[in-house]
């Protein structure tokens, strides 16, 4: 791998359903709301099928580290409530996989 790519696994448990995070997840546009600390702002470009489909997202964000981040995502993959996968371009290239699973009732 090289110096500047990466692979993040990340696993966050949550109280709610799948489906309720799954509905979450589902509406990026809300970010800014939720976690504006993180997403400065979030643009619709393409709206995607009734599954979300080809959906593509602008974001603008930033962490802790002192820079922002201009990208973008095309969901290309959707089993909802249990995921979706994304392709993602701009200051981050690559693809996410999202797998949800219901822990306890």
């Amino acid at each position: 791998m090289a110096s500047n790519d990466y692979h993040f696994i990340t696993h966050w448990y949550v109280d709610g359903t799948v489906e309720e995070v799954a509905e979450i997840l589902g509406d990026p546009l809300s970010l800014v709301r939720w976690w504006p600390a993180v997403y400065l702002a979030v643009t619709e470009v393409v709206p995607g099928d009734d599954n979300g489909i080809g959906r593509v997202i602008d974001l603008y964000t930033k962490g802790w580290l002192p820079y922002t981040l201009c990208w973008s995502f095309r969901v290309t993959e959707s089993n909802y409530p249990h995921g979706f996968h994304l392709e993602a371009w701009g200051d981050f290239n690559g693809r996410g996989i999202w797998t949800l699973e219901q822990q306890g009732s």
